[in-house]
């Protein structure tokens, strides 16, 4: 290679590696600012969460009942279990009860003890359903079940309807978020600061929590009164919302 080709490429080389730096320094001067606003964004924020609550009338039982048989074979408790346990399924289907579905079948031997020996005595048999009914049809469901077979009411409790759920979920999220920002103002307010823009916003939760069991009985009892008195009550829906305001 000649004396002025290499000539040539060195002073190339020389005036780019001049050019470099200015171009990084233009590279981080104009990148600098923006990550500076970011972190001051980050650092100069106020978490705050609110919460919010809405009743709501519970209209629906949630009910769980069913037939136990106790015998001397295995295959006569079942037998007897499952004739009655179609009874009292046709009876449910025939009043139009919602969400209908078998929720246990079991076949369990029954022991006896002597002398610290232990035999078998017999078996049981039960199989249990749940469904929804509303709450002014459940004592006369629950009294007519009885009398078709049903031997054991495992459980009652009250829910409000899905609309009705669904309804008061969204007037307790407005209300935990307006719970959230007035926080935020009176913290500002007490600060001398100025809010500027929500940063972030997170949803923690909407809902409902599970119904309690009011009710738990045998069947043979409850057949016993007149009529089973059921009366629902109120469910609350909660939910919470956390804002991150910058300032």
């Amino acid at each position: 290679m000649s004396r002025a080709a290499l000539s040539g490429s060195q002073f190339r080389a020389a005036k780019l590696w001049k050019s470099l730096p200015l171009a990084l320094l233009l590279f981080v001067t104009l990148v600098l600012p923006a990550s500076a606003q970011e972190k001051e964004k980050l650092w100069r924020t106020l978490t705050v969460s609110g919460r919010g609550m809405e009743s709501v009338p519970t209209t629906l039982s949630l009910v769980n009942l069913g037939v136990e048989i106790q015998g001397k074979t295995a295959q006569e408790v079942q037998q007897e279990a499952a004739k009655k346990s179609s009874a009292v399924v046709a009876l449910l289907k025939s009043r139009n009860v919602e969400k209908l579905e078998t929720t246990g079948i079991r076949l369990n031997p029954v022991y006896s003890y002597t002398n610290n020996v232990q035999r078998i005595t017999g078996y049981s048999a039960s199989n249990t359903v749940s469904f929804r009914i509303a709450t002014e049809k459940a004592g006369t469901l629950l009294d007519d079940a009885v009398k078709a077979g049903a031997t054991q009411i495992n459980g009652v409790s009250f829910i409000a309807s899905d609309e009705a759920i669904a309804a008061a979920r969204q007037v307790a999220l407005k209300e935990a978020t307006q719970d959230a920002q007035q926080q935020a103002d009176a913290v500002f307010s007490a600060l001398g600061l100025k809010s500027k823009e929500i940063v972030t916003i997170q949803v923690n939760n909407a809902s409902a929590p599970p119904p309690p069991v009011f009710l738990r009985a045998q069947a043979a009892k409850v057949a016993d009164e007149v009529s089973t008195p059921v009366v629902g009550g109120e469910q609350e829906i909660e939910a919470s919302v956390t804002l991150q305001i910058s300032y």
